[in-house]
């Protein structure tokens, strides 16, 4: 999945805005100064510019395609980072798919779609993988303002078969007139661990009709695969494809096997024997994943990526490996984390791959973040058997490690690509007593809001939520984290709890997960938004926090880590951060923690700055202190889940504006209570009734677009903020 978004977004495939519906039409002018990289010269890949000239080649012309869209898709990984091990391992399958069967007319639906890099070069965009100038010209994903080969945007996993189901409902209703011929979803790369997934199988069997689903198996997830299911999975390979229980068989689906799965002539030979087919059939393939990498073996010390030039002494690329079959937990090799030495086989690190320039580049938030809450975790694993971190396959991303994951042991558990299960399940160990942190990111939760209200809120469940890139970012439109806020927050008995520093972070992780019959603990669920950018800048410069530099008043707290305390979980520990760090509750209660904090105390103006949008807070105030002699009230609210009154009561007195300033959606999202709490407690002085801005963003999908460039959009830097404070006096 993901990036499943495991981009580095595991999210997503998050580059630079590319405008890409304007410009699909120059995807077919390649330059003839461009050639596959790495010295292959023999220029098939760029005379492809559709469909139909793979099948206009000759058989034997096949497997050299084939390597030199491998050979482009590791020079393409050292640029630009991306999807690749999920690609490399399926070029034979996708060329094979487009030799046998006609697309459009045939419409094939790739599942989470970052496996689509190899279909996009064969549908008329070879060059925005082949000519550096243009790589952003296309998405991570399939996306049919891109092309009408591509049939839906898809950033999350599972739905491909369902998707399909849809299609062929509709062709087998209309008939000829339709202008659909077969219809094939593309499956695997961990997704068919998705519980929709099961869902789309068990309607394919009754729906009856053609429905091909290429199952792709390459024994991973975004880390190691997770389930029962994968044990008879492994029979099936074994006995190549004989062995029962067969999971696809019980649906009541047909079944074929093809071992070889990047070996072309294979595949176009299973792929021609199920073309036009009148029932649903699974074509399982056991592909390589990262088919290409150099296959050389990672130890974690290493700081280059292991990648190379495709070996001209294999017809395609691939070489043998055998990085299969680890008997370690994992399922996977020692990567540490998800996108720095990528290489063939059981590798969680060819799921996302940074480009060259970013090796060695601090650890962005999220895994800056991550690293740091399993190091306050970790300590209590001893003396606290019920607490458990839980992760839908995305841990490398948001900084659970290799490493910390061996540690943990019975304490960390990966549930495969399965949202709305890892709540449900969260919320049934705390229902027995014991302390689940469930940890993803902001759009793959999206998945269990269902979850959210029913197990975990309705049932008052004592789960603690990591929200990883919650907020704006440059994410694609699949894996933006905008609408976060308005999701969590407005959940009946659920506390969101959005820190502006290292120490409020791990406070409030500590407070959330207190363990069963703690005093003061909270009495539900608490979401803890993990600190993204602007945050994390601050942090390593206090300049940007120009009113408090980053020291602000201690809350009272109880016992706090050693600074020793787990340094080995990705060298994050309690001496990192200001002041001390609680591990249990607080003393000071759920009343305290959802206070909220008054860092400066002015006059006229009141800038209440949510999450990562309060370093703005603090700036603007700084602005309008140097330039207009204005000394604002600076307000961290420290959590979205209620307002504190007290506080916005206090500002009727000396404050003519209150401004509002949050990184997400403000349509439905926080900065709106406080409008409307001054206007439903109207008072009958007009003086004491100060006017509120709101600062968020527009209900929209964005598509990679540079944060800097959507704060801009958003009215959301110093210069606009201030701008409008002091047009209003």
């Amino acid at each position: 999945m993901r990036s499943a978004s495991g981009n580095g977004f595991d999210s997503s495939d998050s580059f630079a805005v590319s405008g890409a519906a304007e410009r699909t039409a120059r995807l077919h002018d390649i330059p003839p100064s461009i050639t596959p990289s790495h010295g292959d010269d023999s220029h098939l890949l760029s005379r492809i510019a559709s469909p139909a000239d793979v099948k206009a080649l000759a058989p034997n012309e096949l497997a050299e395609l084939c390597r030199e869209i491998r050979t482009t898709l590791l020079a393409y990984g050292h640029q630009h980072g991306g999807h690749i091990g999920s690609n490399l391992g399926m070029v034979e399958a996708t060329v094979a798919l487009h030799r046998v069967f006609d697309s459009p007319r045939d419409r094939i639906v790739f599942d989470v779609s970052h496996q689509s890099y190899v279909h996009k070069m064969l549908t008329g965009r070879a060059a925005a993988y082949l000519d550096p100038d243009r790589f952003s010209e296309v998405t991570g994903f399939t996306n049919p303002d891109e092309s009408k080969h591509d049939q839906f945007v898809l950033g999350h996993t599972g739905t491909s078969i369902s998707l399909a189901c849809g299609l062929a409902k509709t062709r087998d209703m209309e008939g000829p007139n339709s202008g659909i011929g077969n219809v094939i979803a593309v499956i695997g790369d961990g997704s068919l661990s998705s519980g929709v997934a099961f869902e789309g199988l068990n309607n394919a069997a009754e729906q009856g009709g053609n429905l091909i689903i290429v199952f792709n198996d390459n024994e991973m997830s975004i880390a190691g695969d997770f389930g029962g299911m994968y044990g008879p999975l492994a029979r099936l390979r074994a006995s190549g494809g004989t062995a029962q229980p067969n999971l696809f068989n019980a649906f009541g689906l047909d079944y074929r096997y093809v071992e070889a799965g990047n070996d072309v002539s294979a595949l176009v030979a299973a792929f021609e024997e199920v073309r036009d087919i009148d029932h649903p059939v699974v074509v399982h393939i056991h592909t390589l994943k990262g088919a290409g990498y150099d296959g050389e073996e990672t130890h974690a010390d290493r700081q280059t990526a292991s990648a190379s030039p495709v070996s001209f002494d294999s017809p395609t690329g691939v070489h043998p490996t055998d990085n299969v079959n680890h008997s370690e937990p994992w399922h996977s090799d020692h990567c540490n984390l998800s996108d720095h030495e990528p290489h063939e086989g059981q590798c969680e690190a060819s799921h996302w791959q940074n480009p060259d320039a970013a090796i060695g580049k601090p650890d962005d938030p999220r895994k800056h973040y991550g690293k740091m809450a399993m190091a306050a975790l970790e300590p209590r694993f001893a003396a606290e058997p019920g607490l458990v971190v839980i992760s839908p396959a995305t841990p490398g991303s948001n900084g659970i490690t290799h490493e910390f994951r061996e540690r943990a042991g019975a304490h960390y558990v990966d549930t495969g690509i399965t949202e709305s299960h890892a709540v449900a399940y969260a919320a049934g160990i705390a229902r027995a007593g014991g302390t689940p942190v469930v940890a993803t990111t902001a759009s793959f939760f999206q998945r269990a809001y269902d979850q959210f209200f029913q197990e975990m809120s309705l049932n008052r469940s004592r789960v603690t939520v990591l929200d990883f890139l919650g907020g704006l970012s440059g994410s694609d439109n699949t894996h933006s984290g905008a609408y976060d806020v308005t999701m969590f927050s407005n959940i009946p008995g659920a506390t969101m709890l959005v820190p502006t520093s290292a120490r409020d972070y791990l406070a409030d992780l500590a407070w959330a997960t207190a363990p069963a019959g703690s005093a003061d603990a909270p009495a539900g669920p608490a979401v803890i938004r993990v600190p993204g950018e602007a945050i994390l800048a601050a942090e390593r410069d206090a300049t940007l926090l120009p009113v408090t530099g980053g020291q602000i008043a201690d809350r009272p707290q109880s016992t706090s880590l050693p600074a020793s305390a787990s340094s080995a979980s990705g060298g994050i520990s309690a001496a990192t951060v200001r002041g001390t760090v609680s591990v249990t509750a607080q003393h000071a209660g759920a009343r305290h923690m959802l206070d909220w904090r008054v860092n400066q105390t002015g006059s006229h103006v009141a800038i209440i700055g949510l999450g990562n949008a309060y370093p703005l807070a603090e700036q603007t105030a700084a602005a309008l202190s140097a330039d207009y002699g204005i000394t604002a009230t600076v307000i961290d609210p420290r959590q979205c889940t209620s307002l504190d009154s007290d506080v916005l009561e206090s500002l009727r007195d000396g404050h003519q504006q209150v401004i509002t300033l949050e990184d997400g959606q403000l349509e439905g999202g926080w900065g709106e209570k406080v409008t409307a709490y001054y206007a439903n407690h109207h008072v009958s002085d007009g003086s004491r009734n100060p006017r509120v801005l709101n600062f968020g963003a527009a209900k929209e999908f964005t598509d990679r677009v540079p944060l800097g460039e959507l704060n801009e959009r958003y009215g959301l830097t110093v210069e606009q903020v201030t701008e409008a404070i002091t047009r209003c006096f």
